[in-house]
């Protein structure tokens, strides 16, 4: 099942897809474009991973991380489905990267391999920006790199855990004003979903609503004021963004 997060007329509803409309949860139906779409959850912490597609890393000519390389993200770099992102003027190389978002759907704490993905209550798709003139070292990695305002949009749907059956097997896309820009595979990942959820979980407590956003494959380049990006994930849809 696939749901929405979206505002309309003053108040916040969940809403399902409905022949190529919006059946929100009061049972009005709407055209997609009648509403301001918001992140299908809300987000609790975010954890985003950096590096965590070989490709990527030999492409901005870093070598793969040995175990997880982890930053946290604040709640004010969301923007839903058809959202709008700055990109400042003092940047150079503002990209996209498209990535597989893991939505946690129970309290994980000490979780093994085998039972990670029952903690999982979905997916959705992230386009988490990188303004890569910001990068600084690694004792302050991704901090202005990463935690712009809107920086990060998400969605548009909540995908159940369910029904996708092979989570580590969906192909990626993103196109830049309608010209493909990169594609990959979620199955090239360094540190798959069951792997992530170990990891974390053995030092913290996971909650429902945390994120985990995966790492991006190869292909991010440049983007400019007025470009329009889609990212798509093979099951999860389209994910649309502008920037000004």
């Amino acid at each position: 099942m696939k749901t929405a997060r979206v505002a309309f007329e003053g108040d916040i509803f969940y809403a399902v897809p409905l022949e190529g409309k919006l059946k929100l949860a009061n049972g009005r139906i709407v055209e997609e474009e009648q509403v301001a779409w918001l992140p299908p959850v809300k987000p609790g912490t975010c954890f985003a991973l950096g590096l965590n597609y070989m490709d990527h890393a030999t492409e901005l000519k870093f070598k793969a991380p040995e175990e997880p390389l982890v930053f946290l993200k604040g709640p004010n770099t969301f923007v839903g489905h058809r959202g709008r992102t700055k990109r400042p003027e003092d940047v150079t190389n503002m990209h996209y990267e498209c990535e597989l978002a893991v939505i946690i759907g129970r309290q994980a704490r000490a979780v093994s391999k085998a039972e990670a993905y029952d903690y999982v209550a979905g997916y959705t798709i992230a386009n988490d920006y990188a303004f890569r003139d910001y990068l600084e070292n690694y004792y302050r990695p991704n901090l202005r790199v990463k935690n712009r305002d809107h920086s990060t949009p998400l969605g548009p749907w909540f995908v159940d855990a369910a029904d996708i059956k092979d989570p580590m097997n969906l192909s990626l896309r993103t196109f830049i004003n309608g010209e493909k820009v990169q594609e990959g595979t979620t199955n090239d990942m360094i540190f798959k979903v069951d792997d992530l959820i170990e990891y974390l979980s053995g030092f913290m407590t996971l909650n429902p609503g945390d994120l985990l956003l995966t790492g991006t494959p190869k292909g991010t380049i440049d983007t400019k004021v007025g470009d329009e990006v889609v990212t798509e994930i093979e099951g999860l849809g389209k994910l649309i963004n502008t920037i000004v």
